[in-house]
């Protein structure tokens, strides 16, 4: 081979060689970007879809399961109307595994799976202890009730959910001017590590007022306020929050997912029937879109996971949940009033579950 033949020889070799890194890199930077606030469990958008009847639900029985409180007891507080029990969710582009709890427990022997959050989070930690339960009812639980943390152990298979309970993420502390919401402190995230799944949600809390808010001041840095705007409160703490992950998780060792934001029923114009909520409501909307849109915190999360550096799984369950209008309390809880806010159990939990579980296994 002669010198100019060896030269372009290796001239494209070279050339080659750096079109193969820059793929990999591309590649690479491609898949890690998609990681924070991905939808997509191997091609399928889980949470793109539709309602449908299915007389295969529910999965279990209010009365058969011991960790269902009052107020999520539909059942029990007098519904009698179990239509709402009897959809499944199908997204449009695959078909999503039906929950089987005696797989969950042999996949995740010996593991720890926290929900950390408001009630919302409590629906859903209830909602899987009793898909569970309902898989091996036989099996030996161990059940602990306390004002932030609880659990539901599994025993022979050494797994347990537990529930921490702190609606805002950031912390709430005692100062002279009375309890003061931190915008830039998660002294509560100790509890939080070692878990080997956390799912977090947080949202409904923010928009409290009067006696129902959970505090006098929210401070930001030096600064100390006496209000100030819900979503850029919940922007600013869920950076902190986000900054935690991204300082104290490894992927390697623990699945971290957020939990999206669980939407409301009260104002019937939102789905086009202003003079209704979600009293005496008996079936879904149909179709796969709501008519009012997207809630203003759902951006807020999303914009906080893909700054995020560690991969979060976003459980974008907001959507599938606006349609459900059927699927609150309503009047059958423990309460007094009307509870558009949570969901009935049995019920739409056992969907987000559905769901987790399906992002866990495909």
């Amino acid at each position: 081979m002669g010198f100019k033949c060896q030269v372009l020889v290796c001239t494209f070799c070279l050339v080659m060689l750096l079109f193969l890194q820059e793929t990999r890199a591309g590649i690479h930077s491609s898949n890690a970007s998609r990681l924070n606030g991905r939808k997509k469990v191997s091609g399928c958008n889980l949470f793109r879809g539709r309602w449908v009847v299915d007389t295969s639900y529910p999965l279990y029985d209010s009365s058969g399961c011991p960790f269902i409180d009052d107020e999520f007891n539909c059942q029990k507080y007098g519904r009698r109307d179990n239509q709402y029990l009897k959809y499944s969710w199908q997204p449009d582009s695959c078909k999503i595994p039906r929950f089987n709890g005696a797989d969950f427990l042999r996949r995740w022997r010996g593991k720890k799976i926290m929900f950390v959050g408001d009630s919302l989070s409590l629906n859903m930690w209830e909602s899987l202890s009793c898909m569970i339960h309902a898989a091996v009812p036989k099996a030996k639980t161990t059940f602990s009730r306390r004002d932030s943390l609880s659990s539901v152990t599994f025993d022979g298979y050494g797994v347990t959910l537990y529930m921490y309970r702190t609606p805002y993420l950031v912390d709430i502390v005692r100062e002279n001017v009375g309890k003061v919401l931190n915008l830039n402190s998660i002294e509560a995230g100790n509890a939080w590590k070692g878990m080997d799944i956390l799912i977090f949600n947080s949202w409904h809390w923010w928009v409290h007022t009067g006696r129902s808010q959970g505090w006098d001041y929210i401070r930001d840095g030096s600064a100390l306020y006496k209000n100030m705007d819900r979503l850029t409160a919940f922007s600013k703490g869920l950076t902190t929050w986000g900054r935690w992950v991204d300082q104290n998780i490894d992927p390697s060792k623990t699945k971290v997912f957020f939990q999206g934001i669980s939407p409301t029923h009260y104002q019937g114009k939102d789905w086009n029937q202003p003079k209704k909520s979600c009293s005496g409501e008996a079936v879904p909307l149909s179709g796969s879109t709501y008519p009012a849109g997207s809630p203003p915190a759902a951006a807020v999360v999303n914009k906080v996971l893909s700054s995020m550096k560690k991969p979060v799984y976003l459980l974008d369950i907001t959507t599938l949940s606006q349609l459900r209008k059927d699927a609150h309390p309503s009047t059958y809880s423990d309460g007094s009033g009307t509870d558009c806010s949570h969901w009935c159990l049995p019920g739409l939990p056992d969907t987000w579950n559905q769901l987790l579980y399906a992002a866990l296994i495909m």
